[in-house]
């Protein structure tokens, strides 16, 4: 049987249908936005349905359009018209042409993210290229150097949050060996009605701001009756010492986020259709700019089948956490009616939700968001086991140049046990109010909240590329980085060093390089390498998973090899769109 495409598709759902409030939400297609109030146009609006755009030339416009996805109108920042913007289907060995023109009254760029490109191509302001200009057209033009699943957005301002994203999706040019009988976009992501500066100024204020999940009461009583009084009161008090709260686990949370699946919001009910029995493709991107999706499908099993566009030996699990900017492409195999595509916020302050259904207008139940869990004290100080270290929160002044340049030699493997690391001198600042000295190195912890939920949970562990490495030899080198912070600055970081404070990191083309990362902060972060594949290796340094983006968890130690092939300027940063903007951002120049 051959696949049957179905992007972004709501089957028999009139044009036009939208309900107020928790809404289908959107923007109108084809239509001058200036022929109606304000009013009247955000609320007449369509989404679940961006255009499906093939071939090699394409012609993308960015504009603001009115939305409404709570009751209330707001200007999007879009592309041709629509949230998601559309689905771009190329070919591998294709050279593509792509006239992006800007109709804001603003800057703007759109980066191809995961996609191998000369770096004057990549979109990133200030790096690859000034941007483009309001009024200007931009044209990129590359070949298509692989295959998979992959996402584009804006690299400029806030305009990703404001609904400046779409997907990629690349097709080999013969047969492709993962079958599917049909196959659809899931594409998650997270809205506010505020204005995203106006979000980093209220989390600058006050770190939390957006965090209503706070210690209780009963939980203090719980840990009474668990570890008795003095440790109750000491567990306490060593929070309150740190500053630090154990349940902030997202920095912005549904308290101004309306979660989105294809544009559409969880009462909208995006829905695609299946026939009993089909193996059904769905290709998972995280468009989100905050937030980290747990996602499942009560009643069927997820076959995972690629991990950010690559191939990977299938693995069935449960459930699966994705990571702001990854992509996974599960398969599954429905025989019932109707499942709901459950994709709730890792601080489970709120989720979003579709429906697979084998006809339009049917619904399946969808489950309670989980128990929100707090971080423990391995989520902050890594592996206790080592003895001395664990964490550190002294204040010391002082500046200096980082060590990420300081060469330590190849072939240094990761042990799964206790790894003691050292702290630049530049970690010692304002700018950082936590190290880690003993972080853990595991790979098989599938995160806070997800730990022994009686559900199969993916891993890291989990993923192996189907055909190995790239290059199949040692490193020649390794650099060192610890992503670092101040929650109550709200600042974020390589090395203590903001992006403003920093001088690129070099890679030499053509070496194998080993990077390894230190997470110093309570946060997790999904590390985004521009232009070049990320190969990351178990604990004892066997290649593992390649990857463009890794999620590095609070305390932990990461080790993965770039195949250094792409000459230029890269950039490097963390992919929740606040810490990037907030300074957790770095130059890369290959050489």
């Amino acid at each position: 049987m051959s696949t049957r495409r179905h992007f972004l598709t709501m089957p028999n759902m009139p044009r036009r249908r939208f309900l107020r409030g928790l809404a289908a939400g959107g923007v109108l297609l084809g239509m001058s936005p200036w022929l109606k109030p304000e009013w009247a146009r955000a609320a007449d609006t369509a989404t679940g349905s961006a255009p499906v755009l093939t071939g090699t030339e394409f012609d993308l416009t960015i504009a603001e359009t009115p939305v409404n996805f709570t009751g209330r109108p707001r200007m999007a920042t879009t592309i041709n018209g629509s949230i998601p913007g559309p689905v771009l289907h190329w070919r591998q060995g294709d050279t593509v042409t792509l006239r992006v023109t800007n109709r804001l009254a603003v800057d703007s760029s759109i980066h191809w993210h995961g996609i191998l490109l000369p770096y004057q191509m990549d979109g990133v302001p200030g790096i690859s290229y000034p941007g483009i200009r309001p009024g200007e057209t931009f044209t990129y033009r590359f070949k298509v150097a692989q295959t998979g699943t992959y996402w584009y957005h804006s690299h400029s301002g806030m305009q990703e949050q404001t609904g400046m994203y779409g997907a990629i999706i690349i097709d080999p040019p013969g047969k492709d060996p993962i079958h599917a009988d049909r196959e659809y976009v899931v594409q998650l992501s997270d809205w506010t009605d505020e204005n995203p500066m106006r979000v980093l100024a209220k989390l600058k204020t006050q770190g939390d701001y957006y965090n209503y999940i706070q210690p209780t009461v009963p939980e203090f009583f719980r840990d009474v009756s668990a570890m008795g009084v003095s440790a109750a009161m000491a567990k306490r008090r060593m929070w309150n010492q740190m500053r630090m709260n154990p349940t902030d686990l997202a920095d912005v949370s549904a308290q101004t986020y309306t979660y989105l699946l294809n544009g559409v919001t969880p009462n909208g009910n995006w829905t695609g259709l299946f026939r009993p029995g089909e193996k059904v493709r769905l290709r998972l991107i995280n468009s989100g700019a905050m937030s980290f999706f747990d996602v499942r499908i009560p009643g069927l099993k997820l076959t995972v089948v690629q991990a950010d566009g690559q191939d990977v030996d299938p693995v069935t699990v449960d459930e699966l956490r994705i990571g702001v900017a990854e992509t996974y492409d599960v398969i599954v195999t429905p025989k019932d009616d109707t499942y709901t595509i459950f994709a709730q916020s890792m601080d489970r302050s709120g989720f979003a939700r579709g429906t697979l259904a084998v006809r339009a207008g049917l619904t399946a139940a969808v489950p309670a968001l989980d128990k929100p869990e707090s971080l423990t004290m391995g989520d902050m100080m890594g592996n206790m086991s080592g003895g001395m270290g664990g964490m550190d929160h002294s204040a010391h002044g002082g500046m200096a140049m980082d060590h990420s340049q300081n060469a330590m030699g190849g072939g240094m493997a990761m042990g799964a046990g206790t790894v003691r690391v050292r702290h630049a001198k530049t970690e010692y600042g304002p700018s950082v109010d936590m190290r880690v000295d003993t972080p853990r190195t595991n790979l098989d912890d599938p995160g806070i909240g997800l730990r022994n939920n009686g559900r199969r949970v993916l891993t890291y562990a989990d993923l192996h590329t189907t055909g190995g490495p790239l290059v199949r030899r040692p490193a020649e080198r390794e650099i060192e980085l610890h992503l670092t912070g101040n929650m109550e600055r709200y600042s974020w970081s390589f090395d203590g060093l903001e992006f403003g404070q920093s001088t690129p990191v070099h890679f030499r083309l053509g070496e194998q390089l080993r990077v390894i990362l230190v997470n110093d902060t309570m946060m997790t972060h999904p590390m985004h390498l521009h232009g070049m594949w990320s190969e990351l290796e178990s604990p004892d340094g066997k290649f593992q998973v390649r990857k463009h983006v890794i999620s590095v968890q609070p305390a932990q130690r990461v080790s993965f090899i770039v195949p250094v092939d792409a000459p230029g300027r890269w950039a490097w940063h963390c992919h929740l769109l606040l810490h990037m903007d907030a300074g957790m951002f770095r130059e890369v120049v290959v050489s």
